[in-house]
């Protein structure tokens, strides 16, 4: 095992004690969030400022991602309440922009879409001046499952790619790359407005040209927003870390994707796919 830099520690021992009042209200709510569940190394900041990623439909995923540290097995029923929960706290935190993600459903017929859908009705009727951004799975495959969510009109969908195709075995399996590429492409076709997201972890193995032509296919499926950040190691359970990527590195990144014709790029080690998501929004105003 790899010892983690310098810099990335020091990063990582953020102080987290201002967090209790939001696990409070989560737990209130029964709502989960990415940023626990997938043991986020920026939740400490993001809930100490008063913001967090929802995730729906459970905190059982169906599939065994190896990069992963949800819990993975059999899900139960969706909460009916969920849509209503979500409000709730979007509204206590006064949220101006809300970050909706999920576990991958596979169990159920449309991905989760219809939970999605009802989340979304009801921040608009209740959040109107909240700007929406989801988060989804691939659905596998499932296109009618998607044209439901993207008939909504969130102000962003986002779908990560997270790696490079070569390495899809290893971390990703139940996943194809071209099955996500696709859903991307498949967004903007539906609707042209919607603003689509994808992101990428780096330090599993692949290498800087696999990364620039993942890239190349997000822009060609109209992508306009990425995000890329440092795959750091959950537990001894998943995949070990081959190589932690330098700060100059990640903005050699961010230089060349914006050359390349993103219109927004977050890049740096702890980058995640919602960190500082209401910035990235609002750059695009």
């Amino acid at each position: 095992m790899i010892e983690k830099p310098k810099w990335l520690k020091e990063k990582l021992n953020a102080d987290r004690s201002k967090v209790s009042d939001i696990k409070i209200m989560l737990r209130s709510l029964r709502l989960h969030t990415v940023c626990e569940e997938a043991r986020c190394p920026n939740v400490g900041e993001c809930f100490a400022s008063r913001t967090a990623t929802f995730m729906i439909l459970g905190n059982v995923c169906t599939r065994r991602c190896r990069f992963c540290a949800v819990s993975k097995g059999i899900p139960g029923s969706p909460n009916p309440k969920e849509p209503e929960s979500i409000v709730h706290a979007v509204q206590v935190l006064q949220l101006r922009h809300a970050v909706i993600t999920s576990v991958t459903r596979d169990d159920l017929d449309d991905g989760g879409a219809s939970q999605f859908v009802d989340v979304v009705r009801e921040l608009r009727k209740n959040c109107p001046d909240t700007a929406i951004e989801l988060l989804i799975s691939d659905l596998n495959g499932n296109w009618k499952a998607l044209e439901k969510i993207v008939r909504e009109h969130p102000d962003v969908l986002n779908h990560n790619v997270e790696t490079v195709p070569s390495l899809y075995d290893k971390v990703r399996p139940g996943a194809a790359y071209g099955r996500s590429i696709e859903l991307l492409r498949r967004v903007k076709e539906i609707d042209s407005t919607i603003v689509t997201k994808s992101g990428i972890m780096v330090g599993l193995g692949e290498n800087e040209e696999e990364v620039r032509s993942v890239m190349n296919d997000l822009l060609e499926a109209g992508c306009s927003m990425l995000t890329i950040g440092q795959y750091l190691q959950p537990s001894h359970e998943h995949l070990p870390v081959v190589d932690y990527v330098t700060p100059e590195k990640f903005e050699n990144f961010k230089t060349f994707a914006l050359e390349m014709g993103f219109l927004f790029v977050a890049s740096g080690p702890l980058v995640r796919s919602s960190y500082h998501a209401a910035v990235g929004f609002s750059s695009l105003r």
